[in-house]
């Protein structure tokens, strides 16, 4: 375990059985929409690279991957609540099935912002999916077509959630010690 997290919340083995069950649920979800184009799986970078790397070669149709930079934290340990885009999508989404999977919803204001964004798109439909769940006070409400797990309202690191660009590559997901990001 890394020296600056506190306990591991999901082990490497963990995310790996819930990721092929995240998978399993979209590929039953889209089987019989999913038009000759696949769906589109939109990875909201940076935080949830690692989890649609690892979600997409669970998903059993034909499938297009694209990529949206977001940001709202900076290199903060909070929300600064106002949300920009620094990378749009590369692909049109016009009537196709778009999954957004996102590595973590907390404040809801990164979905709160993107969902309307992309609906004057015209996509069929747009899905949510996000690895972590975590309850906050004030969160702005998001409906999932799945949730890998809820999450303490905790400051949490790994597999691709990071503190200022650090901690993506730890295998599982960790509780960051307070002292790292209250200095």
């Amino acid at each position: 375990m890394h020296p600056d997290v506190k306990n591991i919340l999901y082990s490497e083995e963990e995310l790996s059985q819930r990721v092929r069950e995240m998978g399993a649920l979209i590929t039953e979800r889209f089987a019989d929409t999913a038009n000759d184009n696949g769906i589109v799986v939109i990875s909201v970078l940076r935080g949830a690279a690692i989890f649609v790397a690892d979600l997409v070669r669970c998903i059993d149709l034909p499938l297009e991957m694209d990529y949206m930079a977001l940001s709202s934290y900076g290199n903060e340990a909070t929300s600064s609540g106002r949300v920009r885009i620094e990378k749009d999508l590369s692909t049109s989404i016009e009537g196709r099935h778009v999954v957004i999977a996102e590595d973590i919803i907390d404040s809801g204001q990164t979905l709160q912002y993107l969902i309307p964004l992309l609906k004057k798109r015209n996509p069929a439909s747009i899905d949510v999916v996000a690895l972590l769940h975590k309850e906050v006070e004030g969160q702005i409400p998001v409906d999932c077509l799945c949730t890998g797990f809820e999450c303490p309202n905790e400051f949490v690191v790994g597999y691709g959630l990071d503190y200022a660009q650090k901690y993506r590559n730890l295998p599982y997901i960790g509780i960051l010690k307070p002292e790292v990001y209250q200095k």
